[in-house]
């Protein structure tokens, strides 16, 4: 038999906690292999077997605290030996006992209940000799799980306070009652249910499925190798630098709410927020003829017509179709040619002029989720828009009369890429500061086309 011993786990640490036992009694155990976990105020740890064999005995519960150097468990060659123990220890007892005489008035209504009455020729001495002896472990073993019961272990006392949780409100789940770790942090995770009931665990997370495309070589596309080429060629042509201004579309959100139901029955789609934005750009364009602007030579081309490409995303790769003239429309009509003309670059339907002649370009950044980037601006114009995720935040807004206070409101952030060879960074702030405006105003009932 060997003795597994509580080590020394620090030069301060004097006791530890057995928090769970990873073997059982009857188990097999290689050397090293975890036997049990426990804790102390300096750490958790495993605490492996110093032997090989099989368990005989456990000699600390879970949530029990000792000494270092105090015996946890015996391991053996055999069999383990604790199941066979109460035999003879019960078999003993009538032995000491049997002789011992009782009044004839106690057996009488003693003797009723006890099985062994027959086979005891006298009627008292069986009765009394057995009602000990059953009696016996149960005042034994109660007493003990009762002393530990308001007993915290340093590091439990420690998670709690760093956790800001009142001990007292925890009923622990541990022996005797005792509060283990476990229960505190599930206090700290949901303090509002206590931590007398159990959380349900989470269910497992789920990887997505692997793209086939793992481990493979491919050749670029056409489209592929256009689109490198052409962002390549912006980067090395042009300078590039992205200005970004945060807008709050709290009232276009509202807007949306308000006629939403009849704008589907009306126009068949619903009405989200790149419509806005596409027309509040398409009428500052119109103001800032510099982001609307082209470079030939040494010459600068300022476009007549807002001819506003739109970045779809497709299996084949990134399109640009284009909204022409798109500072004449109303949202309505927006609106339409954007679902137009991205259901038909993904069924790949477009004819090449509705893919050309794009004057400033527009990317919805946010539609998986992102707050902004900083795109590239593709030749032959100067400035591209990225608009993201709209998200509710809280603020600091002025009323009327210059109080200030905080509230929920619907925020974006608008990113401007353009080419700073032709446009400062004056032009842009101008720009965007025009685009903002028109957006926190949102005074678009007269251009929804309903």
């Amino acid at each position: 038999m060997s003795e597994v011993r509580l080590p020394a786990l620090g030069e301060s640490v004097t006791e530890g906690t057995v928090t769970r036992w990873i073997k059982k009694v009857g188990d097999t155990i290689a050397v090293d292999e975890p036997l049990v976990e426990v804790s102390t105020d300096k750490v958790d740890t495993e605490i492996p077997s110093p032997v090989a064999g099989v368990i005989q005995q456990i000699l600390v519960q879970e949530d029990e605290t000792v000494e270092v150097g105090a015996v946890l468990a015996i391991i053996g060659d055999g069999a383990a030996a604790p199941a066979a123990a109460p035999a003879p220890e019960a078999a003993a007892a009538p032995v000491v006992e049997a002789p011992t005489p009782a009044p004839a008035p106690v057996a009488a209504p003693v003797a009723a209940p006890v099985a062994a009455a027959p086979v005891v020729s006298a009627p008292v001495a069986a009765p009394v000799v057995a009602a000990p002896v059953v009696a016996t472990p149960a005042p034994v073993a109660a007493p003990a799980a009762a002393s530990d019961a308001g007993y915290v272990t340093p590091l439990v006392r420690k998670l709690a306070n760093e956790s800001g949780i009142n001990l007292s409100s925890i009923a622990g789940t541990g022996v005797g009652g005792r509060i283990r770790k476990d229960d505190v942090l599930a206090a700290v995770s949901a303090p509002a249910v206590g931590s007398s009931v159990a959380s349900a665990p989470a269910a497992a997370h789920v990887p997505g499925d692997a793209s086939p495309l793992r481990g493979t070589v491919e050749p670029m596309s056409r489209l592929r190798k256009v689109l490198a080429e052409r962002a390549v060629a912006s980067m090395v042509s042009t300078a590039q630098l992205t200005t970004v201004v945060e807008v709050d579309v709290t009232r276009i959100a509202q807007l949306r709410s308000k006629v939403q139901s009849e704008f589907v029955a009306k126009t068949g789609g619903k009405l989200n927020f790149m419509p806005f934005f596409a027309l509040a750009a398409a009428e500052a364009l119109r103001v800032h003829p510099k982001i609307n602007a082209s470079v030939d030579g040494d010459n600068i081309v300022y476009h007549g017509t807002e001819n506003i490409s739109f970045a779809v995303d497709t299996e084949r790769g990134l399109l640009t179709p284009v909204l022409r003239d798109a500072s004449t429309l109303n949202i309505a009509q927006i609106a339409g040619q954007i679902a137009d003309l991205a259901a038909r670059t993904r069924a790949n339907q477009l004819k090449p002029d509705e893919l050309s002649g794009g004057t400033f370009t527009l990317t919805n950044t946010g539609s998986r989720g992102a707050l902004f980037d900083t795109p590239v601006v593709f030749l032959p114009q100067v400035a591209i828009l990225g608009t993201g995720v709209v998200t509710k935040r809280p603020v600091v807004v002025t009323d009327t009369d210059g109080n200030e206070s905080i509230a929920i409101r619907s925020m974006v952030y608008l990113a401007l890429s353009y080419d700073h060879r032709i446009v400062d960074g004056a032009d842009a702030s101008r720009f965007l500061v025009d685009v903002k405006n028109r957006l926190e105003e949102a005074n678009f009932e007269a251009n929804l086309g309903l």
